[in-house]
């Protein structure tokens, strides 16, 4: 078998192109050991005019064209469609909009002037998970741009109402307004706006659109699975709703009454807005095209690139096909491990390349993008280190843009809750409705914040329990403890008193103290406890002055009536009528009795009045009442047994008080007022009656 040389020589021009004509096919065996194979494809103006050419223009269409799964969609839906795959895949974005929705949603919490009401407001927040709803409501406001929350409300029975009303305060009650009575929002749930559609885009240019949700084939064909299956949690759909289900519809209209649609700076020709997340869209596809390239870099980073010349032409060595496939043979069957020994003449190099990947790997190129993509989020360069230069000026411009953006989401946010809050306070009957507070976002020295509020609480410009609740602390909890461990001081002589700048841990000896110099203290008794010796003066101690001895003082114009004057006008004769050691029986005995015929009355003059309970009566109709009572006690005897049929034989026999009677309830009347400065109330008169009608007994016995 005859083998073809794997070199040919030359010596003169002759054999030179004899050499290059006979190796012609050896070019063909000119390839690398290849692994991989790319193909391109590009468009140009080469030749638009004889010996003239253009050079290609290169735009973001023509990128985005040949490129389809990096463009940016101008359709709003998938705009909300590749926000939402941002958040859930970038880990930048995650991160920023998880802290923004948590920093806008602290410190939320309900107040009312009322604190029984407020007590109401705050429970049913913990019911609806208030704080885990406003929390969601915000990261899907900064996510999606649009946020769609339905309500679905709950008919209180009257268990649950006085539940409600025992946790609120006794003075709650129900009113008949507009909103059905006793039913309140009770769960709040929020929708994928990518399964919302306007039903009628003509109904969105009048202002009034109306929204249809889009089913899934899967959600679709599980409904109507448990339509067979389940009917009983089928059947607590609505009746139309089961009617669609059954006739395979999946558009399901929204009852608008119970859906809000709220969202993030939408302008107003749009139906729906963009969400934040789309000024950077270009930098988070950048981004993630930068991890891609770093990830096919790492798949080559050992990888070297070799160079085998076979032949020589300065030497007129020029090498055949044969030459070149015992080679690749050769190298092709190297497993790429250890050392490869090769005997070969001296026509054959050797050089290597070795790739500098490192330097493609660096943090230094994804700097210029996370910078883009935090600016865009509102993220200033000094709260990522990304940035330690610039003045004051920028960094405060910067800072303050991400709190307007916080507190942008807070007010759509407590929009949101107005409006459930004015639905609580019409159904419960309030006269006001709750406030909504949020902590104050302060990216600077919280120790320094909280030390102000202390000074504006020890200033009374903030309440004490405004103060508590800023400390993250409950306020009723703190005031329980706060008097146990005062009745803990008081009680345990032993115990440390509280000592401090408003606090004196030596008030008693500081009396003591005062009293001694004031000689209204045993000196001597005193001073002995603390083994002390007493004071003494003029070679004797010093005696306390009783305060039962005569002293030689004489004022000038001493108080009180002159001496030896006589009377300008006749004193009131006082009567004085005699009282039996009976007479406190009896007052107690009409007291009670007095309680019996107010529990037969009542009903009867409410009944007349036509009022619900007493409290709703006037000052004419209570006066009425209350003589009504006394006319049926002065005809009573003590130790009666009260019943309502002697009540209605008292009544029937209209029986009056006396003059005598009467003289004496206003003078006992203006004995009281006298001594205690103020007219009295109705059971201090009752007990004047009581008092009154025990003497009248006793006079006639």
């Amino acid at each position: 078998m005859s083998k073809s040389p794997l070199y040919r020589t030359w010596d003169s021009d002759s054999q030179k192109q004899e050499a290059y004509t006979l190796t012609a096919d050896a070019i063909e065996a000119y390839d690398g050991v290849q692994n991989s194979v790319a193909y391109g494809r590009r468009s140009s103006y080469i030749d638009v005019e004889p010996n003239r050419s253009v050079r290609t223009g290169f735009l973001r269409e023509d990128y985005d064209n040949f490129r389809p799964g990096e463009s940016v969609s101008n359709k709003q839906k998938k705009i909300i469609k590749m926000s939402m795959q941002a958040y859930d895949r970038v880990g930048i974005i995650r991160n920023v909009i998880d802290l923004m929705s948590d920093f806008a949603s602290q410190g939320l919490t309900l107040v009312h002037p009322n604190r029984t009401i407020e007590k109401f407001y705050r429970k049913w927040f913990i019911q609806v998970g208030g704080i885990d709803r406003s929390e969601r409501f915000l990261n899907y406001l900064y996510r999606c741009g649009n946020v769609i929350v339905k309500r679905r409300t709950a008919k209180l029975n009257h268990k649950k109402e006085q539940e409600l009303k025992r946790s609120g305060g006794a003075d709650l009650e129900i009113t008949d307004l507009k909103v059905p009575r006793r039913e309140i929002p009770w769960t709040y749930d929020f929708l994928n706006p990518l399964a919302v559609d306007v039903q009628d885009y003509g109904s969105q240019v009048i202002g009034k659109p109306q929204f249809t949700l889009n089913l899934s084939k899967y959600t679709s064909e599980s409904l109507i699975s448990s339509s067979t299956t389940n009917k009983t949690i089928f059947k607590t759909l609505p009746l139309d709703l089961q009617q669609r289900i059954a006739s395979g519809d999946r558009t399901i209209p929204l009852d608008m009454d119970k859906v809000g649609f709220y969202h993030y700076k939408k302008d107003d020709w749009l139906l729906w807005a963009n969400p934040m997340i789309y000024a950077i869209l270009d930098d988070i596809m950048m981004l993630e095209k930068m991890k891609l390239a770093d990830l096919a870099a790492l798949d080559g980073a050992i990888s070297n690139v070799r160079l085998w010349t076979v032949g020589d032409l300065d030497h007129k060595i020029i090498p055949t096909k044969a030459a070149i496939n015992k080679l690749r043979d050769i190298l092709a069957s190297n497993v790429g491990g250890g050392t490869m020994d090769l005997v070969w003449g001296p026509e054959l190099k050797f050089s290597e390349s070795q790739s500098q990947v490192y330097k493609f790997l660096g943090a230094e190129k994804y700097q210029p993008v996370l910078t883009s993509i935090y600016a865009g989020l509102g993220i200033p360069p000094t709260l990522t280190g990304a940035n330690t230069s610039g003045g004051y000026t920028n960094n405060y411009v910067s800072l303050k843009t991400l709190i307007e953006r916080l507190e942008y989401g807070r007010e759509i946010l407590a929009q949101f809750w107005r409006h459930e809050i004015e639905l609580i306070r019409k159904a419960m009957g309030f006269r006001f409705p709750a406030e909504i507070h949020f902590d104050s976002i302060i990216l600077s020295d919280e120790a320094a914040e909280k030390q102000l509020l202390i000074q504006l609480a020890d200033r009374d410009i903030i309440s004490n329990e405004t103060l508590l609740e800023r400390f993250r602390e409950l306020p009723g909890i703190e005031r329980i403890r706060v008097r146990r461990e005062e009745r803990e001081r008081t009680n345990d002589m032993g115990s440390p008193k509280k000592a401090g700048p408003y606090h004196n841990p030596q008030h008693k000896e500081d009396i003591a103290k005062i009293a001694l110099t004031k000689d209204v203290m045993d000196t001597e008794e005193y001073l002995e406890k603390f083994g002390l010796p007493p004071a003494e003066r003029d070679g004797g101690v010093v005696e306390p002055v009783s305060p039962n001895k005569e002293s030689d003082y004489d004022p000038e114009e001493p108080n009180g009536r002159p001496k030896f004057s006589r009377d300008t006008k006749k004193r009131k004769e006082k009567r004085v009528l005699p009282r039996s050691g009976n007479a406190t029986t009896v007052t107690l005995w009409a007291l009670d009795a007095q309680a019996k015929i107010s529990e037969v009355l009542s009903p009867i003059a409410l009944a007349h009045f036509n009022k619900k309970n007493a409290r709703s009566l006037n000052k004419s109709e209570v006066d009425q009442l209350e003589y009504l009572k006394m006319c049926v006690l002065i005809g009573m005897t003590p130790y009666m047994e009260i019943t309502p049929e002697l009540v209605k034989r008292l009544l029937d026999n209209e029986t009056k008080p006396s003059d005598e009677f009467n003289s004496i309830v206003i003078a006992k009347k203006e004995s009281f007022v006298s001594t205690n400065g103020k007219q009295p109330n109705i059971s201090e008169m009752k007990y004047i009656y009581a008092s009154t009608f025990a003497d009248m007994q006793d006079f006639y016995q």
